[in-house]
């Protein structure tokens, strides 16, 4: 696995690439892929990175795996390629956003749009083996993505940060909310939407905020 990394990134993390850990991850997920049927296609495992420089984040909205289902992970936490059907989650994000703002419900789960405005669509474990949910948990993946978290909350002021469920929000617990928008709700799996996830409003919040410090809302 070549760390093939927009600039910012790979010198933000140059030292993690060079950890036994990080070497580890790496043979394991060179072999996963050479051995299983692993998502998302390799070209798109920093995906969440190389589309968004550093110094244009303004939002992190930390997933758990990507999707393990055939076509449906391109390396963004919550989306999807275009023409793919909407997850269920997905579906819960959209519904989320038609009541908070009144804005009419996306028809596309591209978050691509997102990403181009400044949101940080990270999952916590970069690569999954073909339906197995977790599969790449606990290999290293989650010792990369908290140095991300830990790096930009220590080097930026005033982000958002959107922790769906308990375990983004063990995640991000230390985050300093004095010096960040830490937004905190259960997950929008239909496991969990209807036990807080609906009505949190996560997306006015989040613009509200931005306005405050002088950056342009979300158009979501």
């Amino acid at each position: 696995m070549a760390i093939r990394l927009e600039s910012s990134w790979k010198n933000l993390l140059k030292d993690e690439f060079e950890k036994p850990y990080f070497k580890d991850l790496t043979n394991f997920v060179r072999l996963e892929y050479q051995t299983a049927t692993v998502y998302p296609p390799p070209k798109f495992i920093f995906n969440a990175l190389d589309s968004l420089p550093v110094d244009q984040v303004k939002v992190v909205i930390l997933g758990q795996d990507p999707y393990h289902g055939p076509g449906q992970a391109h390396g963004l936490s919550f989306s999807v390629p275009e023409g793919v059907a909407l997850p269920p989650s997905l579906q819960n994000i959209y519904k989320e956003i038609e009541s908070d703002l009144g804005a009419k419900r996306p028809i596309s789960g591209n978050l691509e749009p997102w990403v181009q405005q400044g949101v940080l669509l990270l999952n916590a474990t970069l690569t999954v083996r073909s339906r197995q949910p977790a599969s790449h948990q606990n290999h290293g993946w989650e010792i990369f993505t908290d140095a991300i978290i830990h790096r930009l909350a220590e080097k930026k002021d005033h982000l958002v940060f959107i922790l769906w469920g308990n375990y983004a929000q063990k995640k991000g617990a230390f985050i300093d909310p004095q010096k960040h928008l830490v937004l905190s709700s259960p997950h929008p799996s239909p496991f969990s939407a209807h036990s807080g996830f609906f009505g949190s409003r996560p997306f006015s919040q989040t613009n509200q905020y931005l306005i405050k410090y002088g950056q342009d809302p979300v158009s979501w």
